[in-house]
């Protein structure tokens, strides 16, 4: 059975090759290209990150701590709990403008999931309880504010804060607290949504950090 003509010409017609090969590698270039451009995204997501730790850690050492707040600030009682009024020298027996040894000041972890502000641990030797302190709520609020104007991503559920004992500071320091701490200052658990994978995926951005020892404590 002969093929008609038509048929023969349009079989051996290579018109339209460029746009069917074409259309073979679009799909290809696209992810090349989204690809691209989203790993310029996630590394400007990452800088951001990395400079909103910054800028919050900044702030935490410049304005009020978090960890008691200003429980205890009264000027007729230094014994009672709070970071920031708390007397070593009078509630820990240490001597009078001695560093605070380390056993006596554990790592403090603020951080506020569910926008719940808590920090542990809430024991001796002085309290950490956080509820119902307005002081404490407000440097809080204050940091993860800071935050989120440089990685918009940033909520109170990922920042956290943490106070180290450094080996800097003296019991009964009437100008501030006792012990000036490492303050560090996490942006954790951030998710990236790549545009190659079209809103169907995310991927998980790496956690951030950035630490400056505490230099007024006071706001």
């Amino acid at each position: 059975m002969s093929v008609p003509v038509p048929l023969r010409a349009l079989w051996r017609s290579d018109h339209g090759a460029s746009a069917a090969e074409f259309a073979l590698v679009l799909p290809t270039f696209l992810l090349f290209l989204l690809g691209t451009i989203d790993v310029g995204r996630f590394i400007w997501a990452v800088n951001e990150s990395e400079k909103a730790t910054q800028a919050g850690a900044r702030l935490a050492v410049v304005s009020n701590t978090i960890p008691g707040g200003d429980i205890g600030c009264a000027a007729n009682d230094n014994r009672t709990p709070g970071l920031q009024c708390y007397s070593f020298a009078l509630a820990s027996n240490v001597a009078q403008g001695s560093p605070v040894p380390k056993s006596l000041f554990p790592t403090i972890t603020c951080s506020a999931p569910g926008g719940t502000l808590a920090c542990t641990p809430t024991s001796a030797p002085f309290s950490v309880v956080t509820a119902g302190n307005t002081a404490a709520q407000n440097a809080f609020g204050a940091i993860v504010a800071r935050v989120n104007e440089l990685q918009p991503r940033a909520d109170a559920d990922n920042v956290v804060v943490t106070y180290e004992w450094s080996g800097l500071g003296y019991a009964g320091d009437p100008n501030g607290p006792d012990v000036s701490p490492i303050v560090t200052v996490s942006v954790r658990g951030l998710a990236f949504r790549p545009i190659f994978l079209a809103g169907f995926g995310t991927l998980g951005l790496p956690d951030q950090a950035y630490s400056l020892t505490l230099e007024d404590g006071q706001g």
